[in-house]
């Protein structure tokens, strides 16, 4: 986010330096966030598949090695998606008549 001083003018619109900052700001936390999902979810549902057992510490990396690309590439799309539904969603009822 970026913060602004109250009463700046000047203030009003990012720079693009900002703007550029925050893009890869949202890129690092999207590949951070997808790989500790990807890691979790492999990890918890190998665990059920195999049970706590030394076969479930072997797949388990490969599993995540795998889910990371894929849930990377599903969170790209599925992101903005789900960000569009819920701004349909949140749209006060007058809004959404009229539009």
């Amino acid at each position: 986010m970026v913060s602004y001083c109250a009463g700046s003018a000047s203030r009003l619109h990012p720079s693009l330096k900002e703007i550029l900052m925050e893009k890869k700001t949202m890129f690092l936390t999207q590949v951070i966030m997808t790989f500790l999902m990807a890691t979790g979810m492999s990890g918890i549902m190998s665990l059920i598949a195999l049970g706590p057992t030394s076969l479930w510490l072997s797949v388990w990396p490969k599993t995540a090695l795998i889910a990371f690309p894929i849930a990377f590439v599903m969170g790209a799309i599925a992101f903005p998606l789900s960000a569009r539904i819920a701004g349909l969603l949140m749209k006060p009822r007058s809004e959404a008549s009229s539009g």
